[in-house]
């Protein structure tokens, strides 16, 4: 099992969108972090203007790029017959898939602490806030949220045989879709994993879309498991 786990971290290692993607959500996150901390964005809402350190979607909008990282470790697979040699190596898909998702699940999770560190500190530092706890404790959200964002990515790229379907599918959900729906079924919209994520993030843009904290992980992380669950089914019973 170790050198099935060696060989996984390999192919994510040596995959150039790994890179690209942590460092795009660092600078991201950073420069977030910055007009964060300093007011100098405003934004008009219905409310009024608001700084855009309050604003949910646009402050969560690099875990989107970060993503990639789970996405193209999956959806890659598919690309140059890599499943076929992959499935060849290692007959038991179970196992196989098991190495990929504990692999890519830890990359992810040890991905997201420099992605978003930075930016947490230039917003709490710049802003003088004494209240180490309440970094402390963004940071974990932050790391939660971006660890089931990842895991929904690399689920969906499985079904999509690809990771380029996932990605536009889970930037355009909250951009084009989320807003209409909202209007017209905001009960149902609540429960859309961009949404859940802001409320796990205590950052709902609407009241009416809101759930507490801990039913947003619990929505999110229903997400990750569902699409992680057809992944499996998929790697065992579909694709060769």
């Amino acid at each position: 099992m170790t050198a099935l786990l060696t060989a996984e971290l390999t192919k994510i290692r040596t995959l150039p969108a790994t890179w690209i993607a942590l460092a795009l959500t660092v600078v991201a996150n950073t420069g977030l972090g910055i007009l964060a901390a300093t007011d100098a964005v405003r934004v008009a809402t219905g409310d009024g203007e608001v700084a855009v350190g309050q604003l949910g979607t646009p402050m969560l909008a690099p875990v989107y790029v970060f993503i990639a990282i789970a996405v193209f470790a999956a959806g890659s697979e598919y690309q140059g017959g890599q499943l076929r040699v992959s499935l060849a190596s290692v007959p038991d898909r179970t196992r196989w898939f098991c190495a990929k998702l504990t692999v890519s699940a830890a990359v992810a999770l040890l991905a997201a602490i420099p992605a978003v560190l930075p930016g947490l500190l230039v917003q709490h530092g710049a802003a003088g806030d004494p209240a180490a706890g309440r970094a402390a404790s963004d940071l974990l959200t932050l790391l939660t949220a971006y660890l089931l964002l990842s895991l929904i990515g690399f689920g969906f790229a499985f079904l999509a045989r690809g990771p380029v379907t996932p990605l536009a599918v889970l930037v355009i959900l909250p951009l084009l879709v989320s807003t209409p729906l909202n209007g017209l079924f905001p009960q149902v919209t609540r429960f859309l994993p961009h949404e859940a994520t802001l409320s796990l993030l205590s950052r709902a843009a609407d009241p009416a879309t809101a759930l507490g904290p801990g039913a947003g992980l619990l929505v999110l992380t229903g997400w990750a498991l569902l699409f992680v669950g057809i992944a499996w089914a998929l790697i065992v019973h579909r694709d060769s």
